[in-house]
């Protein structure tokens, strides 16, 4: 069997939203994101969407 993951939640802290809008204002991609903060592309999407801001790249 394959070794399972631990899953580690981290709480939002007011200077990581300030850091996500201010990515969202500058057009970062997703991935890059996901890098710096350390957290996954599908967690910065689902807290953009709560936030009302938009995220990476939109045509």
């Amino acid at each position: 069997m394959a070794k399972k993951k631990k899953l580690v939640r981290r709480e939002w802290t007011k200077e990581n939203i300030k850091e996500l809008k201010a990515h969202s204002k500058a057009r970062t991609p997703v991935a890059k994101i996901a890098k710096e903060t350390k957290r996954t592309p599908g967690a910065l999407r689902q807290k953009a969407l709560n936030l009302g801001i938009g995220l990476g790249h939109q045509r």
